[in-house]
């Protein structure tokens, strides 16, 4: 086994100009939808905190399109983008964020934990590298019943420091189970460098290896790229050669959440990330296809209006009802027999 490999400069003949452009609309909507998540935190309308996932569209966009509609995703709590990405509404996300009850999770789950499990969307889980385990006995239960299905686990950087991202590398090494381990990496583990606390470059690709897993650093920018690198990846995983571990070099553009202003990171470091937006590169490469700058508008278009009118329907929603804060507790339904 050797050391983690940058995958190869993609060509895009995976994809046409057709699906790409609607994976560039689709990052459209995500930017829109983190936009207004911004905007209705501002003005009070979403509680608690927010983690802002504008920048990282393409990991999530890309690697959603390589995989079946019953594969199983993972998220962490900077998860809108993948929520998104799984099929979840602008409106059902928005909604959530705002405690609706027409929310994903009926206003009970908040930013941080968003899921729509009919989409295999199987949660964001607030807990630093807690779902990786889990996207491991998902994949586990897929083996056991031979339905062909992969499990994908998205995770920061931060979280390769953690003691589950190695117990659930090294589980799935062992039984070769159907499983992706996508890191995020945003060089920020909240507001400390990554690079000054990892012994490694790459602080998930790098350790695949002790694992004898295949560990592969991609430019998370690149939606094709991010596609093409996950489709070989879940083609091994359905083949029963098992876990792959991809590490996306993406970056952020707010801070790591609402109460932090990202003073620490140096200003041509950010200069030099925004200039390597996913959408001007995803616009770029169709531009290349020969794809008219009026159709790409067009698609800009309808991805505000789609974003404006979840907007409007969240607002108008009903608030959620007290009444179900308890509900969903158990497999049964409810807690009262427990109490």
């Amino acid at each position: 086994m050797t050391a983690a490999s940058d995958s190869p400069a993609s060509t895009g003949a995976a994809l046409g100009a057709t699906e790409l452009l609607a994976l560039y609309e689709q990052m459209q909507v995500i930017r829109r939808v983190e936009k207004a998540a911004h905007d209705l935190f501002m003005s009070g309308l979403v509680k608690g905190t927010t983690h802002l996932a504008a920048g990282q569209e393409a990991v999530a966009v890309g690697a959603s399109a390589a995989l079946r509609p019953d594969d199983y995703v993972f998220a962490t709590y900077r998860g809108h983008h993948h929520a998104l990405a799984r099929g979840a509404t602008p409106q059902e996300c928005l909604a959530e964020l705002m405690s609706r009850a027409t929310g994903l999770c009926r206003g009970k789950g908040g930013s941080m934990h968003l899921t729509k499990a009919s989409t295999g969307m199987l949660g964001s889980y607030a807990i630093v590298g807690a779902h990786l385990p889990m996207a491991a006995g998902a994949a586990w239960s897929a083996q056991l019943r031979g339905t062909g299905q992969v499990a994908v686990a998205f995770f920061g950087d931060g979280a390769t420091n953690i003691g589950a991202f190695h117990e659930a590398l090294n589980l799935a090494a062992i039984w070769r189970l159907p499983v992706l381990f996508i890191c995020e990496n945003n060089l920020y583990m909240e507001y400390t460098p990554i690079d000054t606390v990892t012994s490694v470059t790459n602080p998930a690709a790098d350790r695949a290896v002790a694992y004898g897993l295949p560990g592969h650093v991609v430019d998370g920018n690149d939606v094709v790229l991010v596609h093409d690198t996950v489709a070989g990846a879940v083609s091994r995983a359905r083949a029963g050669e098992g876990p792959t571990v991809i590490e996306a070099r993406t970056y952020r553009h707010y801070g790591h959440s609402r109460s932090d202003p990202a003073k620490y990171r140096p200003a041509d470091e950010v200069e030099r990330w925004l200039a390597h937006d996913p959408l001007t590169l995803a616009r770029t490469r169709l531009e290349s296809l020969g794809v008219a700058a009026a159709e790409l508008d067009e698609a800009e278009t309808r991805a505000s209006g789609i974003v404006d009118d979840a907007i409007d329907a969240a607002k108008n929603a009903p608030e959620a009802d007290p009444a179900e804060a308890f509900t969903d507790v158990w497999a049964d339904g409810g807690n009262t027999w427990r109490t």
